[in-house]
């Protein structure tokens, strides 16, 4: 059993920066491809980044593309999510999510997920 927890959301100004943090249990984290989706007030819930389990493909949804990044520390058993030009449409809650041996596309079948980190832009 993996658990995942988020933190570093909040609120920031449109233009502006964060990073989020999920700290992963287990002594298994690099073997386990990361992702990060999130889900806005009445829509659904959307891939936004993944990282192949061996660290070296990332993924990204287009509209985030050249402004987020997704890295991992497996010494720390930490994935982040580096969210640069925060946009209003960025306001969400965002979930980290790990699948064993996996791809970290959006199609992959993620088998553990945190339980979110409210991050609201404003104008």
């Amino acid at each position: 059993q993996v658990q995942l927890v988020e933190s570093g959301g909040g609120l920031v100004q449109a233009g502006g920066s964060l990073r989020l943090s999920c700290a992963a249990s287990g002594r298994t984290f690099s073997t386990y491809a990361m992702a990060w989706f999130r889900q806005a007030p009445g829509k659904e819930r959307e891939f936004v980044a993944g990282m192949h389990w061996r660290g070296v493909l990332t993924y990204y949804e287009d509209s985030v593309k050249g402004r987020f990044t997704i890295s991992r520390d497996n010494a720390k058993n930490t994935v982040y999510l580096q969210m640069n030009s925060l946009k209003l449409e960025d306001t969400a809650v965002y979930y980290c999510v790990a699948n064993p041996w996996g791809s970290g596309l959006p199609s992959d079948d993620y088998e553990y997920w945190g339980q979110g980190t409210q991050v609201t832009v404003s104008s």
